[in-house]
């Protein structure tokens, strides 16, 4: 169980008949005590509390640090009253002061000078290179995303996919992900210090509770893991063709929807048919006519400047660099599996056999505002006339959205990335 916040706080077991809901996350700040971060954990009964036990002065900031939990559940109470607080059992409790702090890099490579052009050789990850308090739920969540962005991108230089520059991109992409956090926190920690009745109103004359409400939601996207947006650049395209799949925002996260599996005519995920394995995904949503989506598979499958052509070694499965899904905005009875183009009925792995999970078709869920049916064309902003390629990075994050007819972009973009075929070569054979 992860540590509390500035600079005390535990994770209990209570029960409490009246208001407030432990079993609802909530942010409790009182006129003269300070202020409670409350996480509902599991089971119903266990819950956490970050207590605020206010400013620490240099001369009182042994007699803070040694703070026992009896003496810290006290101060949550007078922050809770009139309402009661009785704790059966302490699980895990501790002090701690709250600081935020960045490193002024996350790699030993060239400085912001560019008088050191070596590819970086050395990284630093999570609470090594930053730290922050925990009530933006980051800690943990932060540094996973600073290991997958660096993962991936070691495992396709080591591999020989890519060239060794590709490592320049890691702190780039991630250290200003964790100024915004430490920004955000920063603010969000002095909002829930603040006490609600002595505070002047805020930015844009907004009321500090209205606020506080405001950044809440913004902290939940955050512990989500879907507040993070990568600019533009080397592994993220400019987004000019984003109106043909708004939903699927170039930069950030790709966003899931319902779709049923052509084969079996199951109902799943989209997002569940990536795996963290270091290849790109394609997702060629198909226009009304299916033109240009047969022809863009075909192109895939055979022009010597297609992704799946260019960079695949010659012991490779067909999707070995490249996983191509297909989506059609039909119904699974309107579409034979035999019908489709072979890129998306593949033969891979050691025994050949053919994959038959690389179709869908379009799933209709009740939407609630419309009072009708939509499915994931309408929840992601698809256009349904001319379709879209959605182009995918191994770390989940949309590269880039480009029409079916993209196929020089698409070429373009990812030989950016990815070595040709005949270039690579794995680190462990040279």
């Amino acid at each position: 169980m992860t540590g509390p916040t500035t600079p005390g706080g535990s994770s209990t077991s209570w029960r409490s008949p009246t208001s407030p809901d432990i079993r609802v996350k909530a942010a409790i700040r009182s006129a003269e005590h300070g202020s409670i971060l409350l996480i509902p954990r599991e089971g119903g009964y266990l819950v956490r509390l970050y207590v605020d036990l206010g400013d620490v002065r240099a001369a009182d900031r042994e007699r803070v640090r040694s703070m026992s939990a009896e003496e810290v559940v006290e101060r949550a109470r007078r922050v809770l009253h009139p309402y009661s607080l009785e704790v059966r059992e302490t699980v895990w409790f501790s002090v701690y002061e709250v600081a935020q702090r960045i490193a002024d890099r996350f790699d030993d490579g060239a400085d912001d000078a560019g008088e050191d052009p070596r590819p970086p050789r050395v990284f630093i990850a999570g609470d090594a290179c930053h730290t922050h308090s925990a009530k933006a739920g980051q800690g943990m969540n932060v540094s996973m995303q600073d290991a997958f962005n660096l993962g991936w991108k070691l495992a396709s230089v080591l591999g020989g996919r890519s060239a060794a520059t590709l490592l320049q991109t890691y702190d780039a992409e991630r250290r200003p992900v964790a100024q915004q956090l430490i920004d955000f926190d920063k603010e969000w920690s002095t909002m829930l210090a603040g006490s609600p009745t002595r505070e002047a109103p805020g930015p844009g004359g907004r009321s500090r509770d209205d606020l506080l409400a405001t950044y809440f939601t913004q902290q939940g996207r955050y512990t989500a893991g879907v507040a993070t947006r990568y600019p533009a650049g080397a592994l993220v395209g400019g987004g000019e063709h984003q109106h043909l799949a708004t939903g699927f925002e170039v930069g950030t996260r790709f966003h899931s929807a319902p779709v049923t599996r052509l084969a079996d005519a199951r109902r799943v995920h989209l997002g569940h048919a990536a795996r963290a394995d270091g290849r790109w995904r394609l997702y060629l949503f198909a226009d009304r006519a299916r033109l240009a989506w047969d022809a863009a598979l075909t192109w895939l499958a055979e022009d010597p400047a297609s992704p799946v052509v260019r960079h695949r070694r010659a012991d490779d499965d067909v999707d070995a660099v490249l996983d191509v899904r297909g989506i059609l905005p039909c119904s699974s009875h309107e579409v034979e599996l035999a019908d489709l183009p072979a890129l998306l009925r593949p033969r891979t792995g050691a025994l050949g056999l053919v994959d038959l999970e690389k179709c869908f078709t379009a799933t209709t869920t009740p939407a609630a505002a419309a009072g009708g049916e939509v499915d994931v064309f309408d929840l992601r902003g698809v256009d349904r006339d001319e379709g879209a390629m959605v182009l995918v990075r191994p770390d989940q994050h949309v590269a880039q959205v480009l029409p079916l007819t993209g196929t020089r972009e698409l070429s373009a973009f990812l030989a950016g990335v990815l070595l040709d075929a005949g270039a690579q070569e794995p680190l462990t054979r040279r």
